[in-house]
């Protein structure tokens, strides 16, 4: 049933394509651009600039719905003919673009009122997406209704909460209340179709607030057109693509860049950053600060610690840090702008270049030469406007997942795919009890060719050291059409093997990943310590915790992402890094806690106490982590690390220093016992000596005493009577 929905879905597009209403006009190149829109036509090489090549289509995603403000801001910069893709989201816009379903996207980015629209700066910092243009909007709102209303039954006035402050004093003037929707265009829909209507609303007296656009396509009579309350009011959009356009760029152009940065903490920083382009008289005309995404700020602490800015304690770093978006008015690749940018990066802790492109909608390059061959065709709007893609139907679609290896690993792996996925495994041992615990249909090495037939993703949960030899045991033919998927603890070994093996098969599809989590011993279904591992715990694992991958060769880019949006799912952290960045950021961490891991796996080094601080507890967590792995895993960590055997040899000459440090302490204690006991003993011997020399001389004393004649004393003088008588 859902197969079918899907062909019919498809089907749909091909015959909405194909009715698209092009309409050739009277040249001979026109006639021989009239070709229907292919579903995956469109996609243009940087490198055509030939007006008579490429696909005479563009697709361009918008947030809205049709007759959104968006699309005709999209029409105004790159013509009627533009085939436009109303998306729900900002995010799906972007997404549509990287996923390769759209080429450009169009989204509005500040208004002359409303401010700046954050969420767009965060998306492309998020993005790997390029700003090629940008279109100053000027902003009319219309007042809609139905055919046969008038204005003076109008009671009631939906549409967006923006547009409705801004047309407030002449809803007011006429007594209108306004009532707030999600969308201007989605208002106008909404009054066509007389659905989903606010309460006391009705088609006849009720009114939308929209883009004539709008009433065009929901076919609504424009009672009064710029109702706004301020004429000033325009929103500018920006034009993203995948690539950039700044080879096309010259003098001649006039031309911005916009930049996002981040800073150290520290007095004038912002300051400094400024002067890098306030000395070479480059002009700035816009700088907006955010606050630094999850990712960022790791890449941040990581380049800290690295640079040994901050400790290790998190309670060291700043709870706040921001980067800042900046426009200044010079293409990326004139000389003043180059040493204002290396200027920049040697005081900046993170800098991106987010796109240099011209100004005031002048488009250059590809897209420029797209549009040209636009205007050799007509298309009707109203047929060259939808809102859905083929993956908003594939999203949904479960993935056929096969695991090759199912050990802890696998299992682990499979425990959560399971939840909206078809799950198979193989493996060379039997592994038939635990997969039917699991959900998971089991094949035994010997069926192969079974096991491959209809898979959409093929993991490789094997040991490392097995790896190459499990790839060249495998017929190349049988991956045919598939994403191939390594899941190992270091991603340059398998990724060379890969390319090694697939190189000349551009059919297969290649992703090196490393989730940077796994199994607590889940052997039985329980931990080592008899602890029951179920679904909730098994969450747990996953939530938070990175996911590092690099798409080393994609084709089908929406599987890829369907795979990835498991992880996503899962609430994992996503950060896309080449294999060598993994291994040179990641590998050493990674074996010196495996290896920590293993020496402490001994119960009695961590026997259980029923009051643990947090490190006794964090070092129980890595004992646990690494316990669950096999010592194939941490072998392969061994061998395919350069710098192994170094932390070995440094782990043992810290230790013979640590031993060193407790020998010279010790002695040092026991000589100062020593000396303290000799030091005491001589005391007292002296104070001995003092007393009895102190004794001594008391005796003498007292026989001087004896022997000496008291002194006389004299007799005092008697008193006569005789004078008193």
């Amino acid at each position: 049933m859902i197969q079918r929905k899907r062909m019919l879905f498809l089907l749909s597009w091909l015959c909405l394509y194909k009715t698209a209403a092009i309409v050739p006009i009277q040249t001979s190149k026109t006639q021989a651009a009239n070709i229907p829109l292919s579903l995956r036509g469109g996609s243009m090489s940087m490198d055509d600039d030939d007006n008579s090549s490429g696909s005479a289509i563009i697709r361009v995603a918008y947030q809205g719905e049709p007759g959104a403000y968006s699309e005709k801001a999209t029409r105004e910069l790159l013509g009627p003919n533009v085939f436009a893709v109303g998306r729900p989201s900002f995010e799906a816009a972007f997404r549509a673009v990287a996923l390769m379903e759209c080429d450009y996207a169009c989204l509005p980015i500040e208004n002359s009122l409303g401010g700046s629209i954050h969420e767009n700066y965060d998306l492309m910092l998020r993005y790997q997406l390029t700003i090629i243009g940008e279109h100053e909007f000027r902003v009319k709102h219309c007042l809609l209704a139905k055919p046969g209303v008038k204005r003076e039954s109008i009671k009631y006035a939906i549409s967006h909460p923006q547009a409705l402050a801004q047309c407030a004093n002449f809803l007011r003037g006429l007594g209108i209340t306004p009532i707030a929707t999600y969308d201007t265009a989605g208002s106008a829909k909404m009054i066509s179709e007389g659905l989903e209507l606010p309460e006391n609303c009705t088609p006849e007296n009720t009114a939308a607030i929209a883009s004539d656009l709008a009433g065009n396509i929901y076919k609504l009579n424009c009672l009064n057109k710029g109702i706004e309350d301020d004429d000033t009011n325009f929103t500018r959009f920006l034009l993203l693509a995948r690539k950039d356009v700044v080879q096309f760029l010259n003098k001649k152009i006039p031309s911005k860049t916009s930049i996002v940065f981040a800073l150290p903490d520290s007095p004038g920083a912002l300051y400094k950053a400024l002067a890098c382009f306030s000395l070479r008289d480059i002009d700035c005309t816009k700088i907006e600060s955010r606050p630094t995404s999850a990712s960022l700020l790791n890449y941040l602490k990581f380049k800290s610690q690295q640079l040994g800015r901050k400790s290790r304690n998190a309670a060291a770093l700043p709870r706040f840090r921001y980067c800042f978006y900046l426009d200044f008015t010079a293409a990326e690749l004139d000389e003043n702008t180059q040493n204002a940018l290396s200027h920049l990066r040697e005081q900046a802790d993170f800098l991106r270049i987010l796109g240099s492109y011209p100004v005031k909608s002048k488009l250059v390059g590809p897209v420029a030469s797209a549009v040209k061959r636009l205007k050799l065709i007509e298309v009707d709007p109203k047929s060259a406007s939808v809102s859905t893609l083929p993956s908003d139907m594939e999203g949904n679609k479960p993935l056929n997942i096969g695991i090759i290896g199912f050990g802890s690993y696998g299992q682990f792996l499979a425990r959560r795919m399971t939840r909206n996925n078809r799950v198979t495994a193989l493996d060379i041992l039997d592994k038939s009890a635990e997969a039917k615990n699991l959900g998971v249909e089991f094949y035994p090495h010997y069926e192969m060719s079974s096991f491959l037939t209809g898979l959409d993703v093929v993991i490789f949960a094997v040991p490392m050291i097995k790896f190459e030899d499990v790839i060249r045991g495998l017929p190349a033919d049988l991956f045919r059409k598939v994403l191939v998927v390594d899941v190992c603890p270091l991603n340059s070994h398998p990724k060379e093997v890969l390319l090694r093996v697939f190189g000349d098969r551009p059919d297969i599809d290649i992703l090196s990943s490393h989730p940077m989590f796994g199994p607590v011993d889940m052997t039985g279904g329980k931990r080592g310590d008899g602890v029951v591992v179920d679904d909730s715990y098994s969450a747990s694992v996953w939530d938070g915790r990175p996911m590092v991958y690099e798409k080393v060769r994609i084709s089908d880019v929406p599987r890829c992402e369907r795979y990835l949006q498991i992880f996503a799912d899962a609430r994992c952290r996503l950060v896309e890094m080449n294999a060598e960045q993994h291994d040179a950021s990641i590998a050493d961490a990674e074996f010196v806690t495996h290896l920590m891991g293993r020496l402490l796996v001994d119960k009695e080094l961590l026997p259980p106490s029923p009051v643990v601080s947090k490190e006794y507890a964090a070092l129980c967590d890595v004992a646990d982590m690494t316990s669950g792995d096999s010592f194939d895993l941490f072998f392969g960590m061994y061998k395919f690390n350069t710098n192994a055997r170094m932390h070995l040899t440094k782990m043992r000459e810290n230790l013979a220093q640590l031993e060193r440090q407790l020998a010279e302490k010790e002695a040092y204690i026991a000589a100062t016992k020593e000396m303290q006991n000799s030091d005491r003993q001589r005391l007292i011997a002296e104070t001995k000596l003092l007393l009895k020399e102190i004794a001594m001389n008391g005796e003498l004393d007292g026989g001087l005493r004896q022997s000496k004649p008291a002194p006389e004393t004299p007799e005092p003088e008697k008193k006569s009577t005789t004078s008193k008588k």
